[in-house]
């Protein structure tokens, strides 16, 4: 692929994450005002899934706020020129795994090899 048409698709993959950012900041703002508010529940089932449902919204909210820092890495690094290549072993990330997945850091066989010691390390 020639340099303008890999430049033209990151900068598409670029929009793409500002606007995934932009939903995430919006649904992050539903999310906290509709946190369950604490009430006077008289009932330990009532109390109880309250609860269920107060740690289910924290835990969506933080897997976002996650996301979301690995879209600012990759708006930082489109900016510094660096989106696209691989943290580990510095080969440039093919466009299709980029679209697939716009914040990745690393190529797939980087990303394989890691995955893998983390297996190692869980057995």
């Amino acid at each position: 692929m020639k340099n303008k048409d890999r430049y033209e698709k990151i900068q598409e993959i670029k929009r793409d994450l500002l606007k995934q950012k932009e939903q995430i900041l919006v649904d992050a703002g539903v999310l906290i005002s509709n946190l369950p508010a604490d009430s006077n529940l008289s009932e330990i089932g009532d109390i109880a899934s309250q609860e269920i449902d107060r740690s289910f919204l924290l835990r969506l909210r933080d897997r976002e706020r996650k996301l979301l820092k690995k879209i600012e890495k990759a708006l930082e690094k489109m900016e510094g020129g660096t989106y696209g290549i691989c943290e580990v072993c510095g080969a440039e990330i093919p466009i299709e795994r980029l679209k697939a997945r716009p914040v990745t850091d690393l190529c797939i066989e980087c990303k394989t090899e890691q995955e893998e010691a983390e297996k190692l390390k869980e057995s």
